[in-house]
This record gives structure tokens, C-alpha cells and sequence, in this order.
């Protein structure tokens, strides 16, 4: 007996998959669909109508696709990533990150009259209410300021109410500019209030990303001014975090989002994501292990302590890619930049070296562990004087327009319904209530 399963909409070229049932004996053909299959065509597949239908368990959604985007492509194999179909290489090296802000929004790469506009609204929104400036200073001097960071941008839905209205197209702009342009502000703030200094507001004269580093070192100066190459720096580690399809922050964002809460609502779930140490804290990882390895000389001797399992390699490795991460080599570049100005932070040389074993021997290439885009970035950070508890608040003002792109197509997906995943119950089943008088008794 062979039933058919029903296809989506979308074409299926008369590919499928023929899965048999040996409980039954039963024949499905499943549409094959984009590489993929319908949970919902497995689903049909039951030893009889009282029975649940097949289900699939993917602890961490290691091979389930959520959602059909066209915001981030990654080949993990080839070491490929592009936003929106242009190679990360090229954005780095040509674009600004507000550029490829506009470009992950909207979909295509701006005129200048479209740059120049978008550009224009983003500055000028860099201003927050009064109100939230009290708001953070409430908190205590050694608060996180990812903690702080969370909290602000969920109290952002308080004061613009009508984002809850996202079936508003112009409204959803509105609150897209309004997040991109506060971000920094906020991020400034929570690095001042953990510093102890006065807050610095926004100087509408500077660019992004020199107005965030204004924020952050003011002092007494009646102008802040950055180097260049410092400016450039932090813009392309901006770009190269913008997005990276569904990571667990974006994943957070997109399953907040189902339930049509407001983007400020959902884009606080990705900070809470990225607060965790597995998704946003491993740059700051690398640089303990740097600071433990203490000089060249030990190198070869932590090798082998990661090879007999007494050490944790850090920076190396990804879920994603099995080649070498393309971030990784733009960050690398933009290191010689930075340490130009800063000076040559002493941990390069030991980063540089543990690299350079681990890409020959052939216990780390059989494995395919290559550097990730966290094992440099946090040399840079230092050299700009970020204490590692900004780490992550930097991924996050980098992350946030690809949080937006992803939750943007999330709103506009006719596909998409209000996140429920399926479990698999393992628990005890029709026990009798016993009275606590007889419990206790």
C-alpha cells in the first residue's frame, strides 16, 4: 500500500521521498521541496488514525529548517557567507555598515538619494527619551551591560506603543530606524554606567560609527574625534556580525516574533540570547586562553594538553562552517589596522602561533578546526580599550539590522505561525492524587 503525502505549493519537480513503515508495512511518498521535507508530511505517517503521527526529534534544530529566508547565505564547507547574495569580502572592504544595514532591510544595496535618506534618518534618531536615561541609571555600578543592554531595549516598546501595530508597513520602519540608530546610544550608556561617567549624548555630526566611539571615551574634549583606522576597524566587525541566518539569538527573535509582539519585545529575546556564553561570550573565551597559554614558548605544550583532553581549544571550530570561517580573515586583516594605533596587543604573537600549529597538524585539520570569527575579534576589542563584559554588547549593535531583517521576513512570511515545537514526552502518566492529609500522615 503506498500513499502520497501533499506538497506545498512551491514546485517540487516531481522529486520525492519514498519512506517505508515497517510497522505496517505502509509506502508514503514525501515531496522533496528546496532540499528539504514537510515535518507535517511526516506527520501522516501512523500505525493507524488513533495513533500520533511520526515526529522528528532534533535536539538544538541541527538539521530542521524553521523557515524559508533570503537574507543570509553560508556554505559551511566552502567557507562561503553573503548577505542577500553578495560575499561578505566584498561588503567588508567596500561598504559601511549602514550600508549593509540598508542593504539587509530592504533587500538590495541603495541609490545614493535612498543612502543619503537612510543615512539621514538613522542619525537623527540616535536620541533616546529622557526618561530611559533614569531608567539606566537606576542600575547598580557593577551591573553587566548586556543585562543592561536587554532590559533598555525591551523597555524601548513602553515608549513607542504603536510598534505593537506591525501590520503597519510604515510604522515597522519607523521602529527598524529607531532601534538601528538607539543601539549605540544605549550600548554607550551601559559601558558609561559600568565606568561610573556622566552619560555622553549622540553628536549628529559624526558618523555611526565614530559617534558610538564618542559615546563611549568622551571626556572633557568640546569634540571627540577617532582615528580613522579605528573608525574603519570597528565598522567592518559591525558588518562582518550584522547576520548569520539562524543562530540561536536569531532564532530567539524570529520565535518571539511568531507571536506578533513588538520588534523592541523580540529584538530583547535576541540580546537574552546572545547574553549566553556559547553564542556571544566566546571571544572573550579566547582571550583567557591566550592569557593562560602566557607566551609562545608554551604553545606546543597546551597543543598537546588539547589533544589529550586537558585543554579546551577556543575560537577554533564552528557549527557552521568546516573551512575556514570568512570572518575570521577579514578580522585578521583589520587586527594589522588597529595595532597600527594601538599598539601591538602581546597576545597576537601567541594567537598567531597557535594558529599557525594547529592549521598543519593534522590532529586539528582532520577535524576541520579552523579559527572562527571569535578568535581574533577580541584582541581588537582589547586594543580599543572594551572590557570583555562589551564584547558582546558590540555583537549586538552589529547584530541588530540582520535581527530585524530576519524578523521583518518573519512578519511578512504568509508560512509562518506562532512557535510551538513538538515534544517528546517522557514523564509518568494517570497517577491517582493522593490527598496531602494522607501524604503527610
Amino acid at each position: 500500500m503506498t500513499e502520497t503525502a501533499t506538497a506545498s505549493s512551491t514546485e517540487t519537480d516531481g522529486q520525492s521521498l519514498t519512506v517505508r513503515d515497517n510497522r505496517t508495512g505502509t509506502e508514503y511518498d514525501v515531496p522533496i521541496v528546496d532540499g528539504a521535507i514537510k515535518a507535517a508530511d511526516l506527520g501522516k505517517i501512523r500505525t493507524d488514525e488513533e495513533s500520533p503521527g511520526l515526529a522528528v526529534y532534533d535536539p538544538g534544530f541541527v538539521n530542521t529548517a524553521s523557515c524559508r529566508s533570503s537574507v543570509t547565505f553560508i556554505d559551511g564547507d566552502k567557507g562561503i557567507l553573503e548577505y542577500r547574495g553578495y560575499p561578505i569580502e566584498q561588503l567588508a572592504e567596500n561598504s559601511t555598515f549602514l550600508e549593509v544595514a540598508y542593504l539587509l532591510i530592504h533587500g538590495e544595496l541603495p541609490s545614493r538619494e535612498e543612502y543619503e535618506a537612510w543615512v539621514h534618518e538613522i542619525t537623527y534618531h540616535t536620541f533616546v527619551h529622557e526618561n530611559v536615561k533614569g531608567f539606566m541609571e537606576g542600575f547598580r555600578y557593577d551591573a553587566h551591560p548586556m543585562g543592561i543592554l536587554m532590559a533598555s531595549v525591551g523597555a524601548l516598546s513602553t515608549f513607542y506603543p504603536e510598534s505593537r501595530n506591525i501590520a503597519d508597513a510604515d510604522n515597522r520602519h519607523m521602529q527598524i530606524v529607531r532601534m538601528i540608530a538607539k543601539m549605540p546610544t544605549l550600548g554607550a550608556w551601559a559601558f558609561r554606567n559600568a565606568q561610573g561617567k556622566p552619560y555622553v549624548y549622540p553628536d549628529n555630526e559624526l558618523s555611526y560609527t565614530e559617534n558610538f566611539l564618542a559615546m563611549l571615551f568622551k571626556m572633557s574634549e568640546k569634540k571627540f574625534h577617532a582615528d580613522e583606522r579605528l573608525v574603519k576597524a570597528l565598522d567592518v566587525l559591525f558588518i562582518l556580525h550584522a547576520d548569520h541566518e539562524q543562530n540561536c539569538s536569531t532564532n530567539a527573535v524570529r520565535s518571539v516574533g511568531s507571536s506578533q509582539v513588538d520588534p523592541y519585545s523580540a529584538v530583547a529575546a535576541g540580546v537574552a540570547a546572545l547574553y549566553g556564553p556559547l553564542h556571544g561570550g566566546a571571544n572573550e573565551a579566547v582571550l583567557r586562553m591566550l592569557r593562560r597559554i602566557g607566551s609562545v614558548e608554551n604553545v606546543p605544550s597546551f597543543i598537546e594538553g588539547v589533544k589529550s583532553g586537558n585543554e579546551r581549544l577556543m575560537g577554533f571550530g564552528h557549527r557552521v562552517y568546516k573551512n575556514y570561517d570568512p570572518r575570521a580573515k577579514i578580522i585578521k586583516k583589520a587586527c594589522d589596522d588597529v595595532f597600527e594605533v594601538t599598539g601591538v596587543n602581546p597576545l597576537l604573537q601567541i594567537a598567531q602561533e597557535l594558529e599557525k600549529i594547529a592549521l598543519e597538524d593534522e590532529y586539528f585539520v582532520k577535524r576541520k578546526l579552523y579559527p572562527n570569527v571569535d578568535f581574533y575579534s577580541g584582541l581588537i576589542y582589547e586594543a580599543l580599550q572594551f572590557p570583555p563584559e562589551m564584547f558582546t554588547v558590540l555583537f549586538a549593535i552589529g547584530r541588530t539590522p540582520g535581527w530585524l531583517a530576519q524578523w521583518l521576513e518573519l512578519v511578512q512570511d504568509p508560512e509562518q505561525k506562532i512557535a510551538r515545537p513538538k515534544q517528546i514526552y517522557t514523564g509518568e502518566r494517570r497517577l491517582d492524587f493522593v490527598p496531602r492529609e494522607q501524604r503527610w500522615s
